[in-house]
């Protein structure tokens, strides 16, 4: 499981930076968000160029993903890595396990 894994070998999309910040600071507060944002930092982020951003286009229009889902299931795809998530959207992808 992905709890085994060092976080030097996790990839995070710049997006889930984002979603994670915005979540957890509409939630718990800003003090409580810059720590789990501090806790991704400690994994390899992946910036979003251009093949990334046509890829999650064309995933969008392929299953209807919204603007972050398709970003940062593009990163994980790009990576042929496994995309862990709690998203319903994501649920029934390719290469997605559902925590």
């Amino acid at each position: 499981m992905i709890d085994a894994v060092p976080p030097t070998e996790i990839l995070t999309s710049v997006v889930t930076v984002f979603e994670v910040y915005k979540k957890a600071k509409a939630a718990r507060g800003e003090h409580a968000a810059l720590e789990d944002v501090a806790a991704l930092g400690h994994t390899r982020l992946i910036p979003v160029d251009q093949e990334i951003a046509l890829a999650a286009a064309d995933y969008s229009l392929e299953h209807g993903l919204h603007f972050s889902d398709a970003l940062i299931y593009a990163t994980a795809r790009r990576h042929a890595a496994d995309l862990y998530t709690s998203d319903a959207a994501l649920r029934h992808l390719p290469g997605v396990r559902f925590i």
